[in-house]
């Protein structure tokens, strides 16, 4: 496989990539989807976030309410510090185990990380790449896209790793100043460029295998 690490800030367009490249014939492995996925009740994360957290992040339905628990998290370091001791362990062995069944896989294997950058698994990649937009881009976004305060989005948006940090550790940008078309085709130059580079990965594991 030819192994991707995808982040960007929050009000980035991550996912709009994310996206694209899978239309390219990617494989995703959405972190995200799988925290919510841990967090199901019946799973120990679940019990723990709820033991820690109380009965009043849960929602009518008795599942976590995200946007609560977001709240409260992005108000309070320690407790999101608590938030990611809880879920991360979990988030990390299910994506172990996805990664193990697309060990055969000679494509873009793209796994998308939002805190790529915070939780310090930027190391492993054949490429990083990194979706950038300016802080007043992200957070006009998020109170148009998302009805978020401004206050809000700004919190969000300092409680993840600076962009700057983010592109020390890239090895591709993608800038979404402008329209989502623009970005879309910036991307697909991205998605040629990654699987000329997955393809010449794949002829140089062949050429290493011995023949008999």
């Amino acid at each position: 496989m030819f192994l991707v690490g995808l982040t960007g800030g929050i009000g980035s367009g991550k996912s709009t990539v994310a996206a694209r490249l899978v239309q390219h014939g990617a494989e995703l492995i959405d972190a995200d989807q799988i925290a919510r996925e841990v967090v199901l009740p019946g799973n120990p994360a679940f019990d723990k976030l709820v033991e820690h957290f109380g009965s009043e992040v849960l929602d009518h339905d008795g599942f976590i309410d995200r946007p609560k628990l977001g709240a409260i998290v992005f108000a309070d370091e320690r407790k999101r510090a608590l938030l990611n001791e809880i879920t991360h362990p979990a988030v990390f062995d299910q994506i172990a185990n996805r990664l193990e069944l697309l060990q055969a896989f000679d494509g873009l294997v793209v796994l998308d990380v939002p805190l790529l950058v915070e939780s310090g698994a930027e190391r492993g990649y054949d490429a990083v790449v990194v979706v950038a937009a300016h802080p007043e881009t992200q957070v006009a976004r998020l109170v148009e896209q998302r009805d978020m305060t401004a206050a809000d989005a700004e919190a969000r948006i300092a409680a993840q790793a600076p962009l700057d940090e983010k592109l020390k550790v890239a090895t591709h940008v993608i800038w979404n100043e402008d329209s989502v078309a623009d970005l879309l085709a910036r991307t697909d130059v991205l998605a040629a460029e990654l699987c000329a580079l997955a393809k010449a990965k794949a002829a140089r594991e062949d050429a290493s295998v011995p023949n008999d």
